[in-house]
């Protein structure tokens, strides 16, 4: 704790972080592999089993009194219909979602347009960022996506959709289904080749007689213990990209006991930090507390943080508070946040965002320069 609270100003508040090895408070290093083979079913169960939730980050509809309360966007988002959010692999082998300009097809097309962005060395490798690449073996074609009245879609591959290393058959089903479910008519997603459907994956054998959900989580890290009434959480942490100047948000999925406050214990684990997830930076200190999470009748969450640090600062890491708000959004049905630190009800981020009103997480996450 004492090294964290001397880490200089400038570093803490640099807009935007120039060099990772300028991060917030740190990084961790090390493998992400496929989760234990108990995990692995007990995430699929919860994926077959549980509440299909689409995860959707975006503006949440207000009444006309919400939006005389001044409601903001955490960030500047292209105009509707400019961007697509898929699911790329980054230079650390994680998953995160990245905004994507492609071209805005008629009905099923533009998903049809997202999965090919997700091919490795495919049609749209040019518009991808630097450090990010498709998850999907080359030579991957999309035959056909449907959606059906229960709100899953099916996707059809050619044959060469089979043709991926079996460490990475985890890594694929999350890339599709959270691409996918980002879609507020898409909840689970079924997958077929060549006319046939799929019941298991071909090479591990991953199940698939349920449709997916984001209920099977994403970047679950290779240590994650098996917990006998456990939920699942999932939070965002930072990471810089290749050339250190931008930042962009990893989702990473957390075993919390069933039973409590799902959203206090996740922002309890973003306050943990990364635990084993390659480049991926604490967004917060570990002297941070949650005082208090309190889900308003406006729907609303206000989030109360205290943390000795930022006692007297006229603002506050962009990444911290963009990490809550995605967090919260993530782990409630898309609520709005708003966020006290230290009993103050102005929180200014380094973007000039105040905080202290309610926001909504952005619409399109990760709008990085190619």
């Amino acid at each position: 704790m004492k090294h964290i609270r001397g880490v200089s100003a400038a570093c803490l508040l640099a807009v935007p972080i120039m060099l990772s090895g300028c991060s917030l408070f740190g990084s961790e290093s090390a493998a992400v592999d496929p989760p234990p083979g108990e995990v692995e079913a007990q995430m699929l169960q919860v994926s077959g089993e549980g509440t299909l939730d689409t995860g959707v980050l975006g503006p949440v509809s207000l009444d006309e009194s919400d939006l005389a309360a001044g409601v903001k966007d955490a960030a500047v988002s292209a105009a509707a219909g400019e961007r697509t959010t898929v699911y790329l692999e980054d230079q650390h082998g994680l998953l995160a979602p990245v905004s994507l300009a492609l071209p805005q097809g008629e009905g099923t097309a533009m998903l049809e347009d997202s999965l090919t962005a997700l091919v490795s060395k495919g049609a749209y490798k040019s518009v991808l960022p630097e450090g990010f690449q498709g998850v999907l073996p080359a030579g991957t074609e999309v035959n056909n996506v449907s959606i059906g009245q229960d709100k899953v879609a099916i996707v059809e591959f050619n044959s060469a959709f089979n043709d991926y290393a079996p460490a990475d058959e985890r890594k694929i089903l999350e890339a599709v289904t959270w691409t996918l479910t980002g879609q507020e008519d898409i909840q689970g997603v079924q997958l077929w080749v060549d006319g046939k459907k799929l019941t298991e994956m071909p090479l591990q054998g991953t199940p698939l007689d349920r449709p997916l959900s984001r209920a099977m989580g994403i970047n679950l890290p290779k240590q994650s213990a098996l917990m006998m009434n456990s939920s699942a959480v999932t939070v965002y942490f930072s990471a810089a990209s290749p050339d250190g100047i931008h930042q962009y948000y990893v989702p990473v999925t957390r075993f919390v006991p069933a039973g409590g406050d799902s959203v206090k214990a996740a922002l309890n684990e973003l306050i943990a930090g990364p635990q084993s997830e390659n480049g991926l930076e604490m967004v917060m200190t570990q002297g941070t507390v949650v005082d208090s999470v309190e889900a308003g009748q406006n729907g609303v969450v206000t989030v109360s943080l205290k943390d000795e640090m930022f006692e007297g600062s006229t603002s506050v890491p962009e990444e911290m508070l963009e990490s809550v708000v995605l967090t919260v959004a993530q782990n409630t049905d898309d609520a709005l946040v708003q966020i006290r630190l230290n009993g103050k009800e102005t929180v200014t981020g380094t973007n000039n965002i105040d905080y202290g009103q309610p926001v909504s997480a952005p619409e399109y996450v990760n709008e990085l320069p190619l």
